[in-house]
This record gives structure tokens, sequence and C-alpha cells, in this order.
């Protein structure tokens, strides 16, 4: 009883990290069968039940209220095991019951029904070996933050593949197919859309109806487990979709949950998103602070995920988003950001990355808002890293263009480096371009067809060997011109065709490419990891720069999105000759037209990239002897 005391001061506090230990269902067995203990917070609620499937739905058990600010409790005995039996709770307030899911059940049944599952877990990981391999590469080492290479695979799990009949693979069904995949593409990372229990499909996961709970459309929270450990014993890092942000209106969740504003803000002026449909979070609420943070905490303990992207931050952030002016409220200092949320975000970040300093937590943050991946002991968020949206939908805008028309766009390539090494960057290819009319990533190129494919892998090479860490959303890889339908498989028909193919085998090539040269992520937050040579050459919409490694490695990247042929003039060091390590066209043909002493010509074909290193002479001739 202490402890539970103890539990709920530090939740109403806004402090318990674990209060999915506390609320929610429990079991615990005893000689005469089994114990099961129910508890929620409902403060608003003038009586609260529990119904199931255990004792009938008609046959309410009634909570009793253990603390002053609305935490109710029951304990039911059972003879037998109760584990996936289904219940929820009545909540009664002005004579109105409401069905409610349990918002710290681990199980659902989610979609309309919503009904919580009585679960507990036996898996046991074997995923050490990978974790310790995580702690050792993320974080500072040798001055610099993060000197490893992550190159991530963003996955919907409803549509990456699915069965001849349109049914669903399953976790462990996905960890045969899936794992292997992102295995042989060379990824160090997937990212998971949303996998939290959710109702509508059409959301893509981003409307959570139950936080603690894995959608159960692929299987049990064991079957998940079971998934990410195949992936850690592949040596795969696992990235979980997490959205503190809003919650959508069902009736059986978190929407006004005691029969009124609860998790949610109660003034109107922050309470909806117009857009969304949703409702935002009251992030200044203690014990919504509790129920967040411990869900962020919940997967990676219990699931051990490598890192969180945080959805929609921009959204907490500000008081005026998607709203117009007189439909928000300044905040006390007469400003535009949301105090409360940046509290809670920096007390988030400073929870999780305290207990687990190798994971990722990841903004998708779109604004200049200052300091998002700084420290919070230096008035930063404290996010590991942040997606670049400027940089993609300006390269984007960019690549649609006619290439007659890039040279008065060329800014689109050099500008992202002015504010490059403000925050620590993903370069991301992700699903929220590549639907709603924007086009697959292949379909935004401009011109003929034969001109897509090559445009699309000078874009690749771009975004692999600019600074910040790589992100790219499946299909990409084998140039799906069909924009991402969540509702079905992606198309991987498409591989029976030559060009397509190749895509794959291309951006295979590149990935492998990337994980060998350190040059290409060692110092991808410092401007001593970058250097331009060429960034002024619109009229040939031709960039050049180097990339350097710690031990002062540099490899040299020149990639052109003119349509025409194109040379450049480089320089060379005393007693160095050029070597070609990767290039985007197929074929023996050779970039390097002639060398002289103090330097080399470049013929670059139409959409044409290298990338070069400069060995010295000695060391060439002695591989020959070999």
């Amino acid at each position: 009883m202490k402890n539970d005391n103890m539990a709920a001061y530090l939740f109403h506090q806004g402090t318990n990290f674990t209060s999915y230990r506390y609320l929610g269902c429990h079991e615990q067995a005893v000689e005469s069968g089994y114990l099961y203990t129910f508890r929620t917070w409902a403060p608003s609620a003038d009586a609260v039940f529990v119904v199931g499937d255990f004792f009938g739905w008609d046959s309410p058990i009634p909570m009793q209220r253990i603390t002053d600010r609305g935490v109710f409790e029951c304990t039911v005995h059972s003879e037998s095991s109760l584990q996936g039996s289904c219940y929820k709770y009545s909540i009664v307030r002005g004579g109105v019951a409401r069905l409610k899911g349990d918002p710290y059940a681990v199980c659902s049944k989610g979609m309309d029904d919503g009904a919580s599952i009585i679960y507990s877990s036996s898996y046991e990981f074997s995923d050490a070996s990978y974790l310790e391999y995580r702690s050792k590469t993320v974080g500072v080492h040798a001055d610099a933050y993060l000197p490893a290479p992550i190159n991530i695979y963003e996955v919907h799990l409803g549509s990456f593949l699915r069965h001849e009949d349109g049914s669903y693979y399953s976790y462990r069904e996905l960890a045969h197919v899936l794992v292997p995949y992102v295995k042989y593409m060379g990824y160090t990372h997937v990212e998971l859309m949303p996998i939290t229990e959710h109702p509508y499909d059409g959301s893509w996961g981003y409307q959570v109806g139950a936080f603690y709970a894995p959608t159960s459309r692929f299987g049990e929270p064991d079957d998940l487990r079971f998934l990410i450990d195949c992936f850690h014993r592949a040596g795969i890092g696992v990235i979980f979709d997490f959205v503190p942000a809003h919650f959508p209106k069902d009736a059986w969740g978190l929407y006004e949950f005691d029969g009124g504003p609860l998790y949610e803000y109660q003034g109107a002026d922050r309470m909806e998103s117009a857009s969304w449909g949703t409702r935002f979070f009251d992030l200044g609420r203690e014990e919504v602070q509790s129920f967040l943070i411990s869900a962020a905490l919940y997967y990676c303990r219990e699931f051990h995920v490598d890192g969180l992207r945080v959805d929609a931050v921009a959204s907490m952030l500000y008081l005026d988003y998607d709203r117009a002016p007189g439909q928000w409220i300044p905040n006390s200092n007469g400003g535009r950001e949301n105090l409360e949320a940046i509290a809670f975000i920096k007390k988030m970040n400073q929870a999780v990355l305290g207990e687990f300093p190798d994971v990722l937590m990841i903004a998708e943050e779109s604004t200049d808002f200052d300091g998002v991946t700084h420290p919070v002991s230096m008035g930063g968020l404290g996010f590991s890293m942040k997606w670049n949206m400027g940089w993609a939908n300006d390269f984007y805008a960019y690549l649609a263009m006619d290439p007659v028309y890039r040279r008065y766009h060329h800014k689109a390539l050099t500008f992202p480096l002015m504010y490059a090494f403000h925050s620590n960057y993903i370069l991301p290819i992700s699903h929220d371009e590549v639907v709603h009319g924007k086009a697959s990533l292949i379909g935004k190129m401009h011109g003929a067809y034969e001109d897509k494919f090559l445009q699309l892998r000078a874009a690749l090479l771009l975004q692999m060997t600019y600074p910040g860490k790589k992100m790219l959303f499946m299909g990409t890889e084998f140039a799906q011109f069909r924009e991402w339908d969540f509702d079905h498989s992606l198309e991987w028909f498409m591989l029976d065709h030559e060009r397509h193919r190749q895509t794959r085998d291309y951006v295979r090539a590149l990935n492998a490419l990337y994980l060998s040269t350190p040059a290409l992520w060692e110092l991808d937050f410092s401007q001593d990891g970058f250097c331009w040579l060429l960034p002024d050459e619109a009229d040939k919409n031709l960039v050049a720069y180097e990339r350097v490694s710690l031990n002062g490695e540099r490899v040299r990247a020149v990639i052109s999105f003119s349509g025409s042929v194109q040379e450049i003039y480089l320089p060379l060091e005393t007693d160095c000759v050029p070597k070609e390590l990767f290039c985007t066209w197929q074929g023996g043909d050779h970039a390097i037209s002639y060398v002289t002493a103090d330097g080399y010509l470049l013929r670059l074909p139409p959409f044409g990239g290298i990338l070069l290193r400069h060995e010295e002479k000695e060391i060439i001739f002695k591989h020959k002897e070999k």
C-alpha cells in the first residue's frame, strides 16, 4: 500500500514515469487463483465501474475513489486466468454512462470497438549484443556527436506487403520478410509509422486510441517484441513513431474521458485541431505528463526500441498553430509559444535520455524554432535530431523544374548548407511527401521516362552525401511511380521491369557505399565535415563538395542536374591521383577525362553524379605490385 500511495502521489505530481505499472489492469497469482487490480483516472466522474466478458458485460463491478484527484480502483478475484478477456470502464457523470477503453491497456481490440484486453507478456529478448553495440555507438565519441552511420528505411506495416487476398502480414510473418529485406538493402534502422492501436486506417496510425497497446491488426504485443528482436539480431535498429500531440474523438478513447475535457485542453483556444479533427493533449496537466512520458519510456523499456520519432512537434510548440488571428490567446509573455508544451518536451526528453542515453529522440519539426536539438542544459528542447523538412521541400521543387530553369533556383542546392549545422538533421524522403497528389519521388522528376530514372539516381546520391543522417520511405528504392496508398501493398511487381530492378540495385549499392565510407557520416553535425569545392555553378546545374572523416579522409562528390553533358575541372593535391568510388551511370565509361599535375577534368553525362577519393601515387603503386 505504501508503494501504491507513492505511485499515486508521483502520478498526480507529473513525475511518475512508470505510471503504467500503477494504472491499468495488473494480475497477481494467489493460492485461490488470480487477483486483477484495475485503476483509472477520472476525477470528474460520479462513479466508475469495470465491465467485461469475465462476469458478463451487464454485471458492472464498482470501483472506489482512492485519491482526492480522481484515481479509482477495484480488485477482481478469479479462479482461472483472465488472460485475453476484454473489459472497459463504465464512467458515469451527470447520470450518463460512457464506455471507455483503458488508457493504460497494453492490448486492445481497437477499431470501432476499443475494448481493452487483459494481457501479460511472457517474451524474453535475445538482443543483448545489439543493445551493447547501441550503447557504444550512440552518443558523443571522439568529440563528435553520433559519428555513426544512420540510414533509415521508413515503413508502414499495413502496406509494405499484403497477402493476395488483401489481408495483413502479421508481425511474425513480417519478421521473415521485412527483416531480411532491410538487411539485404543495407539500412541501419527501420522506422515504423505508428503501430499503437488506432481506430481509423486512413490516419496511418497517427490518430492513436490506445497509447500503450500495439495495434492488434498484426498480432499480439509479444509478436511485435519478436519482430523487434529479429531486427536487433540482424543488427538493425528500430524507431517508433510517437504521437504526444493529439488524439482522436472516438467514443471509446481518451476523448472527454470522464464526461468532460480531461486529457485534452479545456479552453476552445487550445482544445482542438480544426484540420485534423482531433483533440490536443493538455501538456500542462501533471497526470497527462505522467501518462505520455511513461508511454515513451514504456516502449524503450518493454519493447527495446532504439528511438522515438516525435510527430507534429510544431503543433505543440505554437499556440497559433492551425488557428487564424483571434482564435488563440497569447502566452503570459505576450508571445505565440506554448510555454507549457515547451516545458513538457524538455521534461520528456530529459526523462527518456536520462534513462536511455543511447536512444534517439527525433523531432518532426517544420519551423525555425531555436535549439530543437540543443541540450536542455543549454536552453534547447533536448532532441537528438530533427527532420530537415526545409531541405526536402526545396529539393523536391528543384527536381520538378525543367533543367533549363534550374539555374535560377540553384540556392535549393546551396542554401541548406547555410543552416546545416545549426541542428542535428536527418535528411528525410518520407511518407508525407509521396501522397495526396504530391507524387512519388520519381514521379516528381521533370522530363521523359528515361530522364526521371537518371535524375532519381542523382537526387539519391546528393541526399546520401550531404551532411545529415538519411531516411528513405519504402517503395522509393525501386522507383514506384504510383503514390503511396495505405490500403494496398507496395507495387512489388515493378521489380519485374529492368529499370525498377536496376534502381533497387543502385540504392543497395549506394547504401553499401555509405556504410563503408566514414567521411559520409562521422562529422554530419560539424562544419569540419563539409567543404564546398564548386557551390556557384548555377549555369551548369552542378555542385561539387568534399566530405571529411574524423581522421581527415576526404571524398569528393560532384553532381549535375543538367540534361546535357557537363565538364568541370577540379584541383588535385601533389603526388595524388583521383580514384572513382561510385557513379550514377551504368557501364564502363569513366568520368575522368585527363589528369595533370595540378588537377583533372571530369566529364559528366546528363544528370550524372560521381564520388571520388584522392589517393597517394605511392599507395596506388604498392597496390598494383600486389
